[in-house]
């Protein structure tokens, strides 16, 4: 069977059942700051469920 180009790339499958599942990882994120914006919004979302407890 010719390899996938999943493969030639280092990529790797294993076999759960009759399937070929491919091996993935995700990398770690680096936490990033929301802005002015982002701070505001997430100050109105927690208004906003005080006055829903």
């Amino acid at each position: 069977m010719a390899k996938s180009l999943f493969e030639e790339l280092g990529g790797k499958y294993e076999r759960q059942g009759d399937y070929l599942i491919p091996c993935l990882t995700v990398p770690a994120e680096e936490e990033q700051a929301i802005g002015i914006w982002g701070q505001r919004h997430l100050d109105y979302l927690k208004q906003l469920m005080l006055e829903y407890k």
